[in-house]
């Protein structure tokens, strides 16, 4: 996973986030407040600017457009821009508007109290103007676009018209933070990620568990003009509705949380990086899913590294690829499978003897989990072998078989069958793609019309030429040698 050379524009409300932080050891004498020997204070990037920032963390290059005021905090603010290397600053000065500015106070890692300032008026034309002018000339890079909407002005309908058909006029995905109840503001964007506060609002309905927060993302996404939506849950995790009707969903990471502020920036700014380097909508979830778990365990707005969030997916990664008995037991494969699935992630299958290990085997199973991001290899076990192959076959018994297979580099999973087909477990795994080696037609592929009946599909992968176990034993018998 590599983000780097993946350029996004942020386009949004960019804010000055200041922290206070000490210590509560007291009740003011004065008011029943408490009082805070304050220890430090720091600033961060705050809104659109904790996207960039995001971003540049995450090894990609943020354009940033967005606008401040003539004032300490937008000078602070740029030199904070000054300290992030792969944010590049668009900004647009209003002499009318503060820089908007967040300021927390923070003790025992908890935030006591926070004040805003910021300015209700609406865009005067020469500064939107200004702003569409600025996206105009950083689009052209852009392998993915954000929308930060925190409802503070910058994003005006002209504003988001024309960050959206310029976007993707070229191609280019657009990723929209909503504010308000209103998504038709929207239309035309590639996914929108409210989370459920957001999407009740928007829908008009409950969302209380997974059927209604779905049904509630297909409401909204007529008024979106089809995009998908992503709806974020906190401890539930995420759920992505996407046009075509498909529904992924994905557990939280176990962490504990410290604060989730900025936790939504940190969402989209990951999903629009995973997206712009080629994952498709449901890995780019998960993805994104996984450097949430990050940084609600971290206090105040902060950004997510690209080294903290592989450490993460590689830490949940080895629950499921645990050492295990190969072949795995089918209720344990079955278990294995749908927390996979529940995790966005595309599961593989494909079947054979693997008798006697060789190159074309080793092409095989490289050339298809290259195509999804677990594969289950099904062996036939000893009967099996015997009844297809003949009474001196297998050469290798099932146990020893397995767990050659199983300890290749491309290889999730092990398990085996004892019928002379594996229809009856393709048909209880139920696998995102099928994969087969050969001649094969897709129409006489064992389970072809299961897998593409629930939305799957079947890929024929080359064979390697001159590669089989038959011809190897054949070459031993003869004398020949491997």
């Amino acid at each position: 996973m590599d983000f780097s050379g993946v350029a996004v524009l942020c386009v949004g409300d960019v804010m000055l986030d200041r922290f206070i932080e000490g210590d509560v050891e007291r009740i003011s004498p004065e008011a029943p407040v408490p009082v805070i020997r304050v220890r430090r204070s720091r600033v961060a990037l705050g809104g659109a600017g904790n996207v960039a920032a995001n971003i540049a963390a995450l090894g990609g290059r943020a354009v940033l457009v967005g606008m401040i005021g003539e004032d300490e905090a937008g000078r602070a603010l740029r030199s904070e821009l000054a300290a992030h290397p792969g944010i590049v600053p668009a900004l647009v000065v209003s002499a009318s508007r503060p820089t908007i500015t967040k300021t927390r106070f923070v003790a025992s890692r908890q935030q006591i109290v926070r004040t805003d300032e910021e300015s209700s008026l609406p865009l005067q034309p020469e500064e939107e103007a200004a702003l569409i002018a600025a996206i105009t000339g950083a689009i052209a890079d852009a392998r993915a676009v954000v929308l930060s909407d925190y409802g503070k002005g910058v994003l005006s309908p002209a504003v988001l018209a024309g960050a959206i058909k310029g976007a993707r006029g070229r191609g280019v995905a657009v990723f929209v933070d909503p504010k308000g109840d209103d998504f038709s503001r929207y239309r035309g964007a590639t996914a929108i990620t409210p989370n459920l506060k957001e999407l009740a609002a928007a829908a008009r309905l409950p969302v209380g568990d997974e059927a209604a927060a779905v049904a509630a993302a297909r409401h909204v996404m007529a008024a979106a003009g089809g995009a998908a939506i992503l709806v974020t849950r906190s401890e539930k995790g995420m759920i992505l509705v996407e046009p075509a009707g498909a529904i992924h969903s994905v557990p939280a990471h176990a962490r504990e949380v410290f604060d989730v502020s900025g936790a939504g920036d940190t969402v989209i700014a990951t999903l629009a990086l995973a997206a712009g380097a080629g994952f498709a909508l449901p890995q780019a979830m998960r993805i994104a899913n996984a450097a949430a778990a990050v940084a609600v365990s971290k206090v105040g707005t902060a950004t997510v590294s690209i080294a903290e969030l592989r450490r993460e997916i590689d830490a949940t990664e080895a629950e499921d690829m645990a050492p295990a008995v190969a072949p795995r037991p089918l209720a344990e494969m079955l278990a294995l499978v749908a927390r996979w699935k529940r995790q966005g992630l595309s599961v593989g299958f494909t079947n054979g003897c693997f008798d006697i290990l060789h190159a074309g085997h080793v092409a095989l199973l490289t050339a298809a989990r290259a195509q999804c991001d677990r594969l289950i290899v099904a062996l036939n076990d000893d009967a099996s072998v015997r009844r297809l192959k003949g009474e001196t076959r297998p050469v290798n018994p099932l146990a020893a078989r397995a767990t050659v297979i199983a300890a290749l580099r491309p290889v999730d999973g092990v398990v085996a069958f004892a019928e002379d087909t594996p229809l009856a477990l393709i048909r209880e795994i139920l696998p995102d793609i099928l994969f087969k080696g050969g001649d094969y037609r897709v129409e006489t592929v064992v389970g072809a019309d299961l897998v593409m009946a629930a939305g799957g599909r079947v890929v024929i992968c080359e064979t390697l030429p001159g590669h089989s176990t038959t011809a190897t034993i054949a070459r031993l018998r003869a004398g020949g040698g491997a």
